[in-house]
């Protein structure tokens, strides 16, 4: 959300810009005491508290909130509305923005009608779904090195698919008792498509379309027949490939970074370290003494 505030202007600690986030933008901001006014956008915005709690004087959408604004409240603003926020103490926030049409595919991928799905302004609405979401993104703007974008994807289509859910009433339940799952041959062509590019940026869209399926029913089904969310798959299998290279190859560590996919060396290292218990140097070390 652009903000263009009556006191000083609120700071930006940490963006998502630069990093290939291909759906969703994030913020974290330092937003000093006073008024701030907060135009309409083209899109939908969500806004998380941190920090100590503030006194807030809030008026959104034709809505007016006195409140204490406390850590984990989130503010909803969809696109086109404005507001402004009265704070009586300094306060940061993590800013999400993401497009309507990122709202109204997913709510056709969960079979419902994008024009019947009306976000509407809310103030304070506390979601743990919604907070754990949150929390995740910042600390993907606070991690030395960004995550996978596959990863970015999946937290925003879980944003939406909440966002959808809140806004209609709840989920969808399924009719069926037993769990969907890919087909075998959808399995082997999308296993195989990851296997031949791990050295590549993945995005959910691109691994939705070799299986044929939408984003949102891929990270279902795709859960349901691997038991793993896919980015998890395919951060072991840049793993399980580097590991492979260097037991069978003598490439230096920098380069089987770059091969299996990894941002650089010390990403490889640590991922490695957090999955196997294993360093690269100790992988291979016991390798060369075989």
């Amino acid at each position: 959300m652009t903000l263009s505030s009556i006191q000083p202007s609120p700071q930006i600690l940490l963006t998502s810009a630069g990093r290939a986030w291909n759906v969703l933008s994030a913020d974290f901001i330092h937003i000093p005491r006073g008024r701030v006014h907060v135009p309409g956008s083209d899109t939908h915005r969500l806004g998380m508290h941190f920090g100590p709690p503030v006194n807030a004087d809030c008026q959104c959408g034709g809505r007016r909130m006195r409140r204490v604004q406390k850590p984990g409240d989130i503010d909803i603003i969809p696109a086109g509305v404005e507001g402004s926020w009265e704070d009586d103490a300094d306060c940061r926030i993590l800013r999400l923005s993401f497009s309507r049409s990122l709202l109204d595919r997913v709510a056709a991928d969960l079979g419902r009608h994008g024009d019947r799905v009306e976000l509407l302004p809310q103030l304070q609405l506390r979601d743990t779904r919604l907070e754990a979401i949150g929390w995740a993104i910042k600390a993907d703007l606070e991690a030395d090195t960004p995550s996978d974008p596959l990863y970015i994807d999946l937290l925003a289509n879980a944003l939406a698919v909440r966002l959808i859910e809140t806004a209609t009433g709840g989920p969808q339940r399924p009719e069926g008792r037993s769990e969907p799952k890919l087909s075998a041959r959808q399995l082997r062509v999308l296993t195989e498509f990851i296997e031949t590019h791990l050295d590549k940026r993945l995005h959910l869209v691109d691994l939705a379309a070799v299986a044929g399926l939408s984003a949102t029913r891929l990270k279902t089904l795709f859960r349901n027949s691997t038991g793993l969310p896919v980015h998890q798959y395919v951060i072991r299998r840049r793993v399980e490939h580097a590991r492979a290279l260097m037991t069978t190859t003598m490439m230096p560590a920098s380069e089987i970074a770059v091969a299996a996919g990894f941002a650089h060396q010390s990403h490889m290292a640590s991922t490695m370290r957090r999955l196997l218990g294993e360093t690269p140097g100790e992988i291979m070390r016991r390798a060369a003494e075989i």
